[in-house]
């Protein structure tokens, strides 16, 4: 069984280079004369204070004196890209790709892939089919302005304290009094963001930021009423609420993070479908900004969007200057992952399904692993066996098939080690605030949430709100199983002294797995 986290209207290596594949929440402050930042606009006021948690600052970095220069942050270090390549390729159409995904992996553009192959719906793909990808003519570089810190991507310890919903209110803008349904529940603005925020883990001032710089739905009371049905500006019918504009944004902000951070990238696709290649210098919080934008635009909006007077002009108005909220790194030197166990009962026999994939949606890191009871039944059934805890530690949420249990005992899902449950059934499951030990019961596996092809459990790691490949230098291990990746989607192997089960989308006797 395999599972796609993404919910209704939304939208994903060796290669994986494919899609793949943790504030001081700054005080407002007066902007001295001799000290202007390009984002500054005369007689606007500054952003009011954010609130924040007093007992959660120790998290966070200390106060920046008003007085000090706002610098522009130095570059990175060079960052391996992928090499463009000098001849054609064949390559065969994957689970979760897009024609787009397809054009941005390989450096060609997406008129290019359509011309090469004589495509008459770039949207139709079927899994299987056989593309030519020519070779790519790459344009100038992008640009290497550093956006954000890397720690503010994320759903990470400097969000902690970020009180969405008195922030929005405070602004007094339209988001304010906004409202919709989501899944046929009523939303408020605020929920909306704080969902999607917590579901992909994303910084909520991203959004807001990118919301605000699309459409001015959080400062401003009656926005340009061509941006109600589209406020981020993905005009797709499948996408025409808040909700599922906010989701789309916080899916691409992940991707560009992610495919950086494991030097999946060498270029950004264009709303125009041009290419853009990507400076090598700039850090993995400013690829998913870059990301972020690369469809919306061709490239001179592309380049306004990721330039000082763009989307860094917007947070820093409403949020202060970026780089005072960095906590990094976000994965300390040395981290090591707690001892785990599988995600099911002792003695028991499952079906390991899936190997390294995406913890949530496609853009987010491949963190996740998929496990089902070993069964010959087929699809979403109702089953009585149970999802049980991988390790002590607290529920935070439990909900639309998701259970998040905090590992560090601080009960925050923004720092330290956190583990994410995908289908686990309502019936039976874990309430938040339960305190388990290992082995707890959680639920029954299940289809709900996002999209399944069977009863199974999707688990994911976070640790400070980054989710943590299942495959790189922080491998998943659950009871001494070591999981190993291939470069392909769902593809993989779970090894344990000497032994090796391979990931399958059912039941075979070479995927069964025993704790």
């Amino acid at each position: 069984m395999i599972s796609r986290l993404v919910r209704p209207g939304m939208g994903g290596i060796a290669i994986l280079i494919t899609l793949l594949l943790g504030s001081m929440l700054a005080c407002a402050r007066s902007v001295t004369p001799e000290k202007v930042p390009s984002w500054y606009v005369p007689g606007e006021a500054a952003a009011p204070p954010l609130e924040m948690n007093p007992t959660q600052a120790v998290l966070l970095p200390p106060t920046r004196d008003p007085s000090a220069p706002i610098l522009t942050p130095t570059p990175d270090n060079p960052h391996p890209v992928p090499t463009l390549r000098s001849d054609p390729v064949q390559y065969v159409v994957q689970p979760g790709d897009t024609l787009g995904l397809i054009a941005q992996r390989y450096g060609v553009s997406l008129e290019e892939v359509i011309t090469a192959n004589s495509i008459t719906n770039p949207n139709l793909l079927e899994v299987g089919q056989g593309l030519v990808l020519p070779v790519p003519t790459p344009s100038g570089p992008g640009p290497a302005f550093k956006i954000i810190p890397d720690s503010e991507l994320v759903l990470g310890p400097a969000a902690a304290g970020f009180d969405i919903a008195q922030f929005i209110q405070k602004q007094g803008g339209y988001l304010a009094n906004h409202r919709e349904e989501v899944n046929e529940t009523s939303m408020t603005g605020a929920q909306i963001v704080e969902r999607v925020a917590r579901d992909y883990s994303v910084n909520p001032r991203l959004l807001l930021a990118a919301l605000e710089y699309q459409s001015g739905w959080v400062t401003q009371p009656r926005p340009d009423p061509a941006s109600m049905e589209f406020p981020i500006g993905v005009r797709d019918e499948w996408r025409d609420s808040l909700y599922r504009q906010l989701a789309w944004a916080a899916n691409q902000l992940n991707l560009g993070f992610y495919m950086w951070r494991v030097n999946g990238v060498s270029n950004w696709l264009l709303g125009d479908g041009s290419l853009v290649p990507v400076a090598t210098t700039i850090n993995a919080g400013t690829a998913g900004v870059q990301q972020l934008f690369a469809p919306l635009y061709g490239r001179q909006d592309w380049e306004r969007a990721i330039s000082a007077d763009g989307f860094f002009a917007a947070y820093s108005a409403l949020f202060g200057y970026p780089f005072d909220l960095a906590i990094e790194p976000s994965l300390p030197t040395g981290l090591r992952q707690p001892v785990m166990e599988l995600p099911f009962e002792a003695g028991k026999e499952w079906a390991f399904t899936g190997g390294p994939h995406g913890g949530w949606d496609n853009g987010s890191a491949w963190a996740a692993l998929d496990f089902a009871p070993a069964t010959d039944a087929v699809g979403c059934i109702l089953s009585n066996e149970w999802v049980t805890a991988v390790a002590d530690g607290q529920i935070l949420r439990a909900n639309d098939g998701a259970v998040i249990q905090d590992l560090d005992g601080d009960g925050l899902e923004q720092t330290g080690w956190v583990v994410l449950y995908m289908h686990v059934e309502t019936r039976d499951r874990v309430q938040p605030g339960a305190q388990l030990i290992t082995g707890d019961r959680i639920g029954h596996p299940s289809c709900e949430g996002g999209l399944s092809s069977g009863t199974h459990v999707h688990i994911a790691r976070k640790y400070n709100g980054e989710w943590i490949p299942a495959d790189q230098q922080l491998p998943f291990v659950l009871s001494g199983w070591v999981s190993r990746g291939t470069g392909d989607l769902y593809d993989g192997f779970m090894e344990n002294s000497g032994k090796q089960v391979e990931a399958y989308a059912g039941r075979s006797a070479n995927n069964v797995i025993k704790r």
